[in-house]
C-alpha cells in the first residue's frame, strides 16, 4: 500500500461531495485493505498533465471503456 500518500476506504471516499473532493489530498482508495485506485487531486496544470499522461500509459496496457464494463454488468445480472 501507499507509503507516501494517505489511504482512504472506498466507503469513506463515496461519502464525499464534490466540494470536499476538491479539497482532499491525493490518496489511495482501498476496499477491505485491497488497493482499488489512486485519487489524484492535481494542484497545478503540470501535475494534471502528468496524471493524464500516466493514465493514458496505464490504459494502453489494460482496462475497458465504461460502456463495456456496464454491458458486462448487465449481462451478469441477466444470467
Amino acid at each position: 500500500m501507499a507509503t507516501l500518500i494517505p489511504e482512504i476506504s472506498i466507503s469513506d471516499f463515496k461519502k464525499l461531495k464534490v466540494h470536499q473532493l476538491k479539497r482532499l489530498l491525493s490518496c489511495e482508495i482501498t476496499s477491505d485493505g485491497e488497493y482499488l485506485f489512486t485519487f489524484i487531486n492535481p494542484q497545478s496544470e503540470f501535475i494534471k498533465a502528468q496524471a493524464e499522461y500516466r493514465a493514458q500509459l496505464s490504459n494502453s496496457v489494460g482496462g475497458e471503456p465504461l460502456e463495456e464494463v456496464l454491458k458486462q454488468r448487465v449481462n451478469h445480472t441477466q444470467l
